[in-house]
């Protein structure tokens, strides 16, 4: 597919319609048609706010302009943005609601530039649609941690791989210090953002501090989400299971290896233990970005790729940033009851690394009864040079070469005979989607169970990052890809179409960031994998990581 042409030359303001005006904070917003002659396909209407405060290019972001970095790995251009763009195609009647995609979307703080793609400072975005109409904007979350550093001009707490410069040894000890009560730790909340049951919608990162409301309309942020039990903790894992009835959790315990398993209800800040899963092997318990369950069950990945504590205590980064490999100490798949709390399973698996899991659900005999559980997940081969390779410098050093690491959608099958070993295969053969699978999900009304399809970034090789949408027939065993020479796509999200039927009958919605600096809105028909709209954004926006749908009330 051609990427599209460049933005047009000139510009006018019109007013704005009291439907898209906004004002908050003193900022008036002003429609700006992009005139001059082009190609219908570049024409985008946008509401600009007039007096918008900007982010001081870095270095590094001036090269955008020379066009050596992609706007990908590229710092947000602006604090905020708001405006209707215009469709090319047809967005469906029946989508009406709000998309939210958060992500690391600033890189740099003064001229101090960050190392890692998962460091940035956290830039939320929107894309609300409708009655065929869609409205963009995106606007940066106002942590701590962010308001610190743009007051100081500097980093002030400890990101990914990031650690403030201390002037001396003393400050350094009371650094450390801050680090063990949790005071020194990010809460720069740049990796999800879920809608809980009540309503509430807040931002989230692997730090328990870093859990932020924010009005899905607006994008201001309200506040921290304060849990108001006594269950203590720094870390969490970054992905929830979250519906309309619960919020569910795992929190790892890094004294006494092991992770509690916790539940929490809608309406309420208070996190309610259902039970405890001990490690069974390593210095401290394997790193759990995400974790699947099924109807019945909560399982506990226990991952060889662990917490590591003096990685955390050291002020530049080691080659697996707050982690280490520990093969020696084996994978586990540990399966617990989420009525009772009780372990059912604990099995030896091979070993794995793996961010994501996509989803699991239950094998049941004839007779009904629980024989296994299936647990799919993008998993990179047990290789954990991934991690290294979303270094921000080898993302936008791409020379052509292809150097991504292979990987799957790994399958875990779990026994629940007291069998000891589970096994690891691939879904289908990953050719099918590039041997690159990661940023999946699925169809909500399918969490933990059976289903079909699945929807992630898959690679078109050569490339040093996924680089196509996929999508996953786990029947068939085949892929679907759309690919766009040169661009970026975000995680595909997928929406049903009320009253739907069928599994995959709905729409996904994406964001492409593209080669020559620009970017647009992607929709594809979630049942063909085609395109059926897109709308293109006035400027490119970094990449982004995890989002949510809010429906319109």
């Amino acid at each position: 597919m051609a990427s599209l042409a460049s933005a047009a030359r000139g510009c006018y303001n019109m007013p704005v319609s009291d439907k898209y005006e906004h004002k908050r904070q003193g900022f008036s917003l002003s429609k700006v048609i992009f005139a001059g002659k082009r190609d219908p396909r570049d024409s985008v209407i946008t509401n600009v706010a007039t007096k918008m405060p900007s982010i001081v290019p870095s270095p590094e972001k001036d090269d955008v302009g020379a066009g050596r970095n992609h706007v990908a790995w590229t710092s947000v251009r602006q604090e905020r943005w708001e405006g209707e763009l215009l469709v090319q195609g047809e967005i469906p009647l029946w989508l009406k609601g709000t998309y939210l995609r958060n992500g690391p979307g600033l890189w740099h703080i003064g001229d101090y530039n960050f190392r890692h793609l998962f460091d940035g400072y956290a830039t939320l975005v929107k894309l609300y649609f409708e009655n065929g109409r869609l409205v963009a904007g995106h606007r940066q979350i106002e942590s701590e941690a962010y308001k610190a550093a743009k007051k100081n001009n500097k980093l002030c707490f400890r990101e990914f791989s990031e650690v403030p410069k201390q002037e001396n040894f003393l400050a350094y000890i009371g650094e450390i210090a801050n680090l063990f009560s949790g005071a020194s730790l990010t809460d720069n909340a740049n990796t999800g953002v879920v809608k809980l049951g009540d309503g509430r919608v807040v931002c989230l990162t692997e730090t328990q501090k870093g859990s932020i409301i924010i009005d899905p309309e607006t994008l201001d942020t309200l506040g921290k989400f304060e849990y108001s039990d006594s269950l203590g903790g720094l870390i969490h894992s970054a992905h929830p299971i979250v519906t309309d009835n619960e919020f569910l959790t795992l929190l790892p315990d890094l004294l006494k290896p092991g992770y509690l398993v916790v539940r929490m209800e809608p309406g309420s800040n208070e996190r309610k233990v259902i039970g405890r899963v001990d490690c069974r092997g390593g210095p401290a318990p394997g790193w759990v970005h995400s974790f699947p369950v099924t109807e019945n069950y909560v399982i506990v990945p226990e991952m060889p790729l662990r917490y590591c504590a003096k990685n955390l205590l050291k002020a530049e980064p080691t080659p697996l940033y707050k982690f280490e490999w520990h093969p020696h100490s084996k994978g586990f798949m540990h399966v617990m009851c989420k009525a009772s709390g009780k372990i059912v399973a604990s099995v030896e698996v091979p070993l794995y690394v793996t961010f994501h899991f996509i989803n699991a659900y239950e094998e049941r005999d004839e007779e009904g009864r629980v024989t296994s559980i299936i647990a799919d997940c993008c998993e990179h081969n047990a290789d954990t040079t991934i991690l290294e390779k979303l270094r921000l410098q080898n993302l936008r050093a791409f020379m052509g070469m292809d150097v991504l690491p292979d990987a799957k959608v790994g399958r875990f099958i779990i026994p629940l005979d007291g069998s000891p070993c589970g096994k690891l295969e691939a879904a289908l053969d990953p050719d099918e989607h590039g041997r690159g699978m990661d940023m999946c999900s699925i169809n909500p009304a399918y969490l933990g169970k059976k289903y079909r399809y699945a929807y992630a970034c898959g690679a078109q090789r050569p490339c040093n990052f996924p680089n196509t949408l996929t999508k996953i027939d786990l029947v068939e065993k085949k892929a679907k890809n759309w690919y766009d020479e040169g661009a970026v796509p975000s995680e595909p999200l997928f929406v049903a179409r009320p009253g739907a039927t069928e599994e995959d009958d709905g729409v996904v919605i994406s964001m492409i960031s593209e080669k020559n600096g620009d970017g647009y809105a992607l929709l594809l028909d979630g049942s063909t994998f085609e395109e059926i709209a897109r709308a293109k954004f006035p400027y490119g926006l970094p990449y982004g990581l995890h989002g949510c749908w809010v429906p319109k009330k």
